[in-house]
C-alpha cells in the first residue's frame, strides 16, 4: 500500500523533500517484484485527521481484513505521526494478526533512506547514489514537443516535463536513455529551469541524443544518470550557451569513450 499525494506533499506541498521517483516510476518498479497486488490509496484530509487506532480498525481491519503487515522499521503513521511498530505489534495481539519489520538496510555502514539518497543526488555525487539504490539514478517519462531552440542550436533534445518545481538533481550530466527499440543510447543532458531562456519557470529534463535521428515524440523513456558535468548556469547570449553545449558533448563523450564527431542529429 502507497499514498498518493505522499504525506508530506500534501502538508507541506511545493515544500515537501524532492521525489526520488514518480507514481508511474514506482508502479512499473513494483511489477518487477513478486507483489500480486499494489494498492494505491489517495491521502487526503481523512487520513491527514485520522488517528492511528482510527487507521488501525478502519483500513487495516475493517477495509483490508488484514491477516500479516510488513512495514518499514521506522513507519510511523496516523495523526502526529503517533502510530508505530509498537503500537502495530500491540493492536495486532488484540485483534488477531501478525506485524513484521524489513529491518534497516546498510551500505558501508550507511543506513538507506531517501534522505540519504536525495543528499548524495543534491552535491552531484552518483556513484554514492548508484551504491545507496543499487542501481543509477534515473527518470521516466513521455518525450513531449518542445520550443525546439536545442535543434536551432545545433543539439537537438528529447524533452520530458517534470511537472514539479522541486527535483532531487539540477545541471548537466552524462547519460543514456532505453526504451527505443531495446537499444542503450547515450547522451548529455540538462535538468533544470533554463534560465537563460525560461527564467526558472519550470523544470524540463532536456537530453541531446548522440547519432541519433529518429523521431521519438511520445514515447515512454527512462534516463539514467551516470556522471555529474557542470551545474546549471545562465548565459548572456546563445553564442555562449552554444559553446558550453560543445563543451559538455565533449566531457559526456569522453565519459563513455566515444569520439567528439557526430554524424547526426535527432
Amino acid at each position: 500500500m502507497i499514498f498518493e499525494p505522499q504525506p508530506l506533499e500534501y502538508f507541506l506541498a511545493s515544500n515537501a523533500p524532492s521525489r526520488l521517483m514518480r507514481l508511474r516510476e514506482k508502479v512499473i518498479q513494483f511489477n518487477q517484484l513478486p507483489v500480486d497486488n499494489l494498492l494505491i490509496v489517495k491521502f487526503n484530509r481523512y487520513f491527514a485527521n485520522c488517528d492511528a487506532e482510527q487507521f488501525i480498525n478502519d483500513i487495516l481491519l475493517e477495509k483490508l481484513n488484514v491477516k500479516h503487515l510488513v512495514i518499514g522499521d521506522d513507519f510511523h503513521f496516523g495523526k502526529a505521526r503517533r502510530g508505530n511498530f509498537a503500537l502495530l505489534k500491540d493492536q495486532g495481539k488484540q485483534h488477531g494478526f501478525t506485524v513484521e519489520d524489513t529491518g534497516s538496510y546498510y551500505v558501508n555502514g550507511l543506513r538507506v533512506s531517501s534522505t540519504l539518497i536525495r543528499d548524495a543526488l543534491g552535491v552531484g555525487d552518483l556513484a554514492q547514489a548508484e551504491r545507496l539504490l543499487g542501481h543509477s539514478y534515473s527518470i521516466c517519462g513521455r518525450v513531449a514537443h518542445g520550443d525546439k531552440r536545442g535543434r536551432t542550436l545545433g543539439y537537438p533534445t528529447a524533452n520530458i516535463r517534470m511537472f514539479r518545481k522541486n527535483t532531487p538533481i539540477n545541471g548537466v550530466f552524462a547519460v543514456t536513455m532505453t526504451g527505443i527499440d531495446g537499444v542503450e543510447l547515450t547522451g548529455v543532458a540538462n535538468v533544470g529551469t533554463r534560465p537563460t531562456f525560461d527564467g526558472g519557470l519550470k523544470v524540463l529534463l532536456e537530453t541531446h541524443l548522440f547519432d541519433f535521428n529518429q523521431e521519438i515524440y511520445g514515447r515512454y523513456v527512462e534516463v539514467h544518470f551516470k556522471r555529474k558535468i557542470r551545474n546549471e548556469m545562465q548565459f548572456n547570449s546563445l553564442e555562449q550557451l552554444q559553446a558550453q553545449i560543445v563543451n559538455d558533448v565533449v566531457v559526456a563523450k569522453d565519459f563513455f569513450g566515444l569520439e567528439h564527431i557526430e554524424t547526426s542529429e535527432v
